[in-house]
């Protein structure tokens, strides 16, 4: 009998530590307030590949930023394209315009249209004006989970969208092999969904003496499918170069068709504008640089990050509003840099730690990442710096 994966513990969880900001309550991006996850994972069939029957590695994955109403309270918004060998939707106007209108859905690229087509059913039954007056703006994201699935059965539909808007929910954050993240590959093992979040204190005057202190919240989804083995870091560690080879990774070709992909979703609670979103949004390739990616020439590499401290409505009244951003030169930006840095490495490391063991069409296997092995790799590494030292 099929069963979907079970539960394996997350990074911090299994004894990983990472070093600067702490995380949030959840260590997710729901941890920044208004921000719902749902997922719909689709697992079905076994053996041989029939097209258009299965077996079935997929699902969808939808990120609601708060507003019930998105297309009437649009969110400050930007994008960043670090590789793009992808088939994202919707990029082209959150860069012109600086916000973002729909929910944010994930899935595989075959099943882009699909998912596009099941979001603006959702935004229609919402908004009687779209298509009246001006039309709306779906946001999709995808990586290929072609190897374990049956990519042309383009499996997810309308009613897979609609039932992951519906589940989307606060708290913990379902990861591994859940939703879009079912048939992904991550430098060799089975990868997937990840989430991680950092708090972020930022205060006026002087440390020492501040005049005012707030607190925010950086958090960071991806969907996780990019890279070799041997390329992956733990915590710093370059533990691919030692792990025994549980895959097929070194029989891959150097063809763009191997090199994978990433989407990173960050969210903010702090007052940024769609600019500084920008600015956020490239760190997060920073994060990705930290487990060892190179951007293949093969890989889409896209971000999208929105804040959902303000909306803004669709129709002003007034000719002009006033809103609260913090200054470029201010320490508080920096430090969402940093948070956003650390929960992108972070997020794509639980994806990893998180995912287990998969068989896929024609009885494909992708391994769950050796947790124990990769702790005790790490755990050696760090005696012989202490011998040294």
């Amino acid at each position: 009998m099929l069963k979907l994966p079970g539960p394996r513990m997350r990074a911090r969880e299994a004894g990983i530590q990472f070093a600067g900001l702490p995380p949030g309550p959840h260590n997710a991006i729901t941890d920044v307030p208004g921000v719902r996850v749902g997922h719909s994972t689709l697992f079905s069939g076994s053996g041989k590949l029939v097209h258009g029957f299965g077996p079935v590695r997929t699902g969808c994955t939808v990120i609601l930023p708060g507003p019930d109403n998105m297309f009437q309270h649009k969110v400050p918004a930007a994008s960043f394209v670090l590789n793009g060998f992808g088939k994202a939707v919707g990029l082209p106007q959150i860069d012109e315009l600086g916000d973002l209108e729909s929910p944010i859905a994930l899935t595989n690229p075959l099943s882009v249209p699909r998912v596009a087509d099941a979001l603006l059913d959702y935004l229609l039954e919402h908004n009687e004006e779209i298509g009246e007056k001006g039309t709306v703006n779906p946001v999709v994201g995808e990586c290929n989970d072609g190897y374990l699935n049956d990519i042309r059965g383009r499996h997810v539909a309308a009613e897979h969208v609609h039932s992951a808007i519906t589940r989307a929910a606060g708290g913990p954050v379902p990861e591994g092999a859940v939703g879009a993240g079912v048939g992904m590959r991550c430098m060799g093992y089975k990868g997937g969904i990840g989430t991680a979040s950092r708090s972020v204190e930022v205060f006026s005057g002087s440390r020492e003496e501040p005049t005012d202190v707030r607190h925010f919240n950086v958090g960071v989804l991806v969907l996780a499918n990019f890279g070799k083995s041997k390329e992956m870091r733990v915590a710093g560690f370059p533990v691919g170069r030692f792990l025994v080879e549980t895959t097929d990774d070194d029989s891959q070709d150097d063809s763009p068709d191997e090199d994978g992909s990433i989407v990173m979703i960050v969210a903010t609670d702090a007052p940024v504008s769609s600019r500084q979103l920008g600015r956020m949004a490239r760190r997060a390739a920073l994060g990705l640089a930290r487990v060892g990616s190179t951007a293949a020439h093969g890989s889409g590499d896209f971000v999208i990050a929105f804040s959902a401290e303000h909306t803004h409505p669709h129709r002003p009244e007034e000719m002009a509003g006033e809103r609260e951003f913090l200054y470029d030169n201010h320490p508080g930006l920096n430090r969402l840099f940093t948070g956003t840095v650390e929960a992108t490495e972070e997020a794509i490391l639980n994806a990893l730690f998180v995912a287990d063991t998969v068989v896929g069409r024609d009885d494909r296997v992708v391994e769950g990442l050796p947790v124990d092995e990769v702790i005790d790799i790490i755990r050696a590494a760090g005696e012989r710096l202490a011998r040294r030292a």
